[in-house]
C-alpha cells in the first residue's frame, strides 16, 4: 500500500505531459497556415494548368517544460516528428453541356465534299456567266473584232519582212508602207485572179457539169447498186426544187445583200488601218497596253506577252507555208487528171487551209465533187486519192515540222475551237479560233511557270 501513492502520482505526471503534447501540436497545426502553404484551386478554362506547390513539413517542437518522471514511474515515449497534412487538389469543374434541344451550327453540319463543292460551283458560275457576257459584246461589235483580228492575223504575216527593211537601214515608215503596200497588192490580185478565173470557164463549167450529169446518171444505171431510172427522177426532181426555193430566198435577200457588202468592205478598211498602224507603232501600242494592268501582275504580262506574238507569228507563217504546199501539190494533181478550174481550185484550197481540219475537208469535197461531175468517177476516185494523200502528208509530216511544239494544240481543243468559232462568228470565227488557243494556251504556260518561280520555297519545321 506504500507504493499506490506513488504510482499514481506518475500516472499524473504522465497525463500532464501526454496533454502538453496534446497542445504543442495543435498549436503546430494552427500556425501551419501563416507559413505559406499553396492552396489548390481548379484549373481555369482556357489557361495552361497550375502546378500544386507540396507544403514543407514543419517539425513539431518538443515540450521540455514538464518534469522527468519519478522514479518507479513507467516509461512515457519520446515525441517524434508530426506528419505533414496532405495537401487536397480540387478537381476542374465539368464543362458545361449543351441543352438537348439545342441545334448544331449549320456551317459544321454540312459535309466536307458538299462546301468544297458548293465553293467551285459559285466560281464556275461566274466565270462562265462572264464567258457569256463577253461572247454577247463580242457578237454585239462581230465586224469591228473580226476586222481587228484580222488586221491582227496580216500583221503577223508582214511583221517579219518590215523589221528586215528597218536591219538593211530603210526608215520605219518607209519599211511599213513598202511592206504594207505589197502585201495587200498581192492578196487584191489573188482575189481577182479566182474571180477571173471563175468568170472565165463559167460557160465552158455550166456544160461539163450538165454533160458530167448525164454520165453519172448512166453510171448509175449500170452500176451494182441497182438504181432504176425512177429513183434518179425522183432525186432530180428534188434538187431542182431546191435549187428553186434557193433562187427565191437569194433574189428577196437582194437588199439583204446589199447591206452584208457594205458590211464587208467596211470591215476590209478597218482591217487595212488595223495592219498599218500595228506594223507601224505595234511596240508603243503595247508598252500603252500594259500600262492599264495592274503594277502586280504587269511583269508577268509584259514578259507573256512577247512569247504571244512569238506564237502567232509562227502558226500565221507556217499555216501560209502548209497551205502554199497543199494547194500546189493538189493543183499539180488535178492539172495532171485534166479537171478544168485546177487553177481556182488550188486557190480555194490555200484559202481554206486558213479553218483547220474543216477547210481542208470542204476544199477537198469541192474539187471531188467538180472532177466527178465534169469527168467520169474515176477521175474522181483518183482526185480524192491525191487529196487524202497530200493532207497525210501536211498533218503528219508538214505541220509538226513547219509549226513547231510552240502551236501545237490537240485536235480535239482544234474541233471544238471551230466548232464555238463558227457559232460565234460564222466563218471568221472558225479561221481566229485556232490561232486565238493556240497563243492563250502559251500565255497560261507562261504564266504558270512564272507563279512558280515568284512563289517563295516553304521552310520545313
Amino acid at each position: 500500500m506504500s507504493r499506490l501513492p506513488q504510482w499514481l502520482g506518475g500516472l499524473g505526471s504522465g497525463l500532464v505531459r501526454l496533454g502538453e503534447r496534446l497542445e504543442a501540436r495543435k498549436a503546430t497545426a494552427e500556425a501551419r497556415p501563416a507559413a505559406g502553404p499553396t492552396s489548390v484551386t481548379g484549373p481555369t478554362p482556357g489557361a495552361a494548368p497550375t502546378s500544386v506547390a507540396t507544403p514543407t513539413p514543419v517539425p513539431t517542437p518538443v515540450s521540455t517544460s514538464a518534469a522527468a518522471p519519478p522514479s518507479g514511474a513507467g516509461p512515457v515515449p519520446a515525441a517524434g516528428p508530426v506528419p505533414a497534412a496532405e495537401p487536397v487538389a480540387t478537381l476542374p469543374a465539368p464543362a458545361a453541356q449543351a441543352a438537348p434541344g439545342a441545334r448544331p451550327d449549320p456551317v459544321a453540319a454540312v459535309p466536307w465534299g458538299v462546301r468544297v463543292a458548293a465553293e467551285v460551283g459559285w466560281r464556275l458560275l461566274v466565270l462562265a456567266g462572264t464567258l457569256w457576257v463577253l461572247m454577247r459584246v463580242i457578237s454585239a461589235v462581230r465586224l469591228v473584232v473580226l476586222a481587228f483580228v484580222a488586221g491582227l492575223l496580216i500583221t503577223a504575216l508582214l511583221q517579219p519582212t518590215v523589221a528586215l527593211l528597218k536591219r538593211r537601214g530603210v526608215p520605219r515608215g518607209l519599211a511599213t508602207a513598202l511592206t504594207f503596200l505589197s502585201g495587200f497588192v498581192v492578196m487584191g490580185l489573188v482575189g481577182w485572179f479566182v474571180v477571173w478565173q471563175v468568170t472565165e470557164n463559167l460557160d465552158d463549167l455550166s456544160k461539163q457539169v450538165q454533160h458530167g450529169i448525164t454520165e453519172l446518171k448512166r453510171w448509175l444505171l449500170n452500176s451494182p447498186f441497182h438504181v432504176t431510172q425512177g429513183q434518179i427522177n425522183n432525186i432530180a426532181d428534188k434538187l431542182s426544187e431546191a435549187i428553186g426555193t434557193s433562187t427565191k430566198d437569194i433574189t428577196s435577200a437582194g437588199i439583204e445583200g446589199v447591206q452584208v457588202i457594205i458590211e464587208v468592205l467596211t470591215g476590209i478598211l478597218l482591217a487595212m488601218f488595223s495592219t498599218l498602224f500595228l506594223l507601224y507603232d505595234g511596240p508603243r501600242i503595247w508598252q500603252w497596253l500594259l500600262k492599264l494592268v495592274p503594277e502586280a501582275a504587269r511583269e508577268g504580262v509584259a514578259g507573256a506577252g512577247p512569247r504571244a506574238w512569238a506564237t502567232l507569228t509562227a502558226y500565221v507563217r507556217g499555216t501560209v507555208i502548209v497551205a502554199l504546199i497543199d494547194a500546189i501539190f493538189i493543183g499539180i494533181g488535178l492539172y495532171f487528171l485534166k479537171v478544168p478550174m485546177y487553177v481556182p481550185l488550188a486557190v480555194f484550197i490555200f484559202l481554206f487551209a486558213f479553218i483547220p481540219l474543216v477547210g481542208a475537208v470542204v476544199s477537198g469535197a469541192l474539187a471531188v465533187v467538180v472532177a466527178l461531175v465534169t469527168r467520169d468517177v474515176f477521175t474522181a476516185a483518183m482526185v480524192l486519192v491525191v487529196v487524202l494523200a497530200v493532207q497525210q502528208i501536211e498533218g503528219h509530216v508538214l505541220q509538226p515540222f513547219i509549226l513547231g511544239r510552240a502551236v501545237r494544240v490537240h485536235p480535239l481543243a482544234v474541233v471544238l475551237a471551230v466548232a464555238a468559232g463558227s457559232m460565234t462568228a460564222g466563218i471568221g470565227g472558225a479561221v481566229v479560233a485556232v490561232p486565238l488557243v493556240a497563243v492563250t494556251n502559251t500565255v497560261v504556260g507562261y504564266l504558270r511557270a512564272y507563279a512558280k518561280e515568284e512563289t517563295p520555297p516553304k521552310v520545313s519545321s
